[in-house]
């Protein structure tokens, strides 16, 4: 780890978050140059922590040999510019080994995803965090989505059991429901929005304390992304207004006509401004020629073109 625990937990607190894909060559194999030059691109903007190997970066689709590769390589790359923050779960076990390499690698913190397939009850995902929480000495944010949602209570309960939880990510969008833990938990924890193209509800996570997100476009449009941040922060509801109807509003259109194009945009994204990472790899799918078009145009009014 480079960073101290307080400066992760202000990093994550307050910036715009990046989550570069993952490069893959056209055999579908982990391309480590290409995902060196992404990197180095990507901290050459205004971002505050890269999280590497996450849910853009197909962290579902990697296997232990490939991720330890890649949050070595993104470590080296950012070179102590920004905290790293890589990825654990699916079981307690896997959940410790990718821990544990994440923190081999000199990773600053990990985002802990939601376990493999199972409905879960409360008590059950408490433990489940709780124990890849105990198996690590790294900063952990705990990702509140699909089969791992925790309510405030199980929040709370987590907060006290594990020193080293420092914030929770939320990828449900229930507003009612992160305002209840962001009451109950209170400032013990920092809170990050994540629901896919998360700046569509920037505003409402704003107006409850949610000062960041994870921008996924930023692979594409890095520029447009800070502009947006920037923006929503300063209160410039007229230049959030325009910048979501014309270019979000679409995009989530796109997006919602097959599941996981919340990730296949993004690859798709990154080729279409001459950045490409390969294709995604199943069960997720490509866009359609007829969807790259769409996107291309998109791209052009995000660029002002």
């Amino acid at each position: 780890m480079k960073f101290s625990r307080e400066a992760v937990v202000q990093a994550i607190g307050d910036g715009l978050l990046s989550f570069p894909i993952t490069d893959f060559d056209d055999q579908g194999r982990f391309d480590a140059e290409s995902y060196r030059r992404r990197l180095e691109w990507f901290v050459s903007h205004d971002i505050s922590a890269v999280f590497v190997a996450g849910g853009t970066g197909e962290f579902f689709n990697l296997a232990l040999d490939e991720f330890r590769e890649i949050v070595r390589l993104a470590v080296e790359t950012v070179d102590g510019k920004l905290p790293v923050i890589a990825s654990a779960g699916l079981s307690v076990e896997s959940g410790k080994a990718f821990a544990a390499a994440a923190q081999e690698a000199g990773a600053d913190g990990l985002l802990l995803m939601p376990p493999y397939l199972t409905e879960c009850p409360q008590e059950g995902l408490v433990e489940y965090a709780r124990r890849i929480c105990d198996s690590t000495d790294l900063n952990i944010i705990y990702y509140n989505r699909a089969n791992g949602l925790l309510n405030a209570e199980s929040v709370q309960a987590l907060a006290e059991a594990c020193p080293n939880l420092i914030g929770l990510k939320d990828g449900k969008g229930d507003i009612q429901a992160l305002n209840r833990i962001v009451k109950t938990v209170g400032d013990r924890l920092v809170y990050v929005g994540g629901v896919p193209t998360a700046e569509i509800i920037a505003e409402a996570y704003l107006s409850i304390g949610v000062n960041t997100y994870s921008s996924a476009v930023f692979n594409f449009v890095p520029d447009m992304a800070v502009t947006f941040y920037k923006e929503l922060r300063k209160g410039n509801s007229e230049a959030v207004k325009r910048i979501t109807l014309d270019f979000f509003l679409p995009f989530v259109e796109l997006r919602d006509r097959q599941p996981g194009y919340a990730v296949s945009l993004i690859k798709t994204g990154a080729e279409l401004i001459g950045r490409p990472a390969g294709s995604v790899r199943a069960p997720l799918c490509m866009p359609t020629a007829e969807e790259r078009e769409t996107l291309a145009s998109l791209i052009e009014v995000a660029e002002g073109r």
